[in-house]
């Protein structure tokens, strides 16, 4: 199952917070959310803090969305490394914490 919600700033932000597992027929409907979002002409934020596991499909996803300049913030360090890289700062805003 899979949990999207969005948030919109005053600033032309929206950010999606993505909740549970991004796999099978979810993964259509992330990007769907997703292009929606675009298709506003805002900066889309993608917060995948809540995101427990992608399959192979939801990677290319969320790939693509980076190629589209879509920020991702709060991966954990195992969907961070599936997806391309290390939990750093190439994800965006996410806070320092651990640091």
């Amino acid at each position: 199952m899979l949990r999207i919600s969005a948030v919109e700033s005053p600033n032309q932000t929206v950010t999606l917070r993505v909740e549970g597992e991004v796999r099978g027929r979810w993964v259509a409907e992330l990007g769907r959310a997703c292009d929606e979002s675009l298709s506003r002409d805002v900066r889309l934020i993608l917060d995948l803090a809540g995101v427990s596991f992608i399959d192979a499909a939801g990677i290319d996803l969320v790939r693509a969305l980076k190629e589209r300049q879509v920020v991702l913030i709060n991966p954990s360090s195992f969907i961070a490394e599936q997806i391309g890289g290390s939990n750093d700062d190439r994800y965006g805003d996410k806070p320092h914490s651990s640091r």
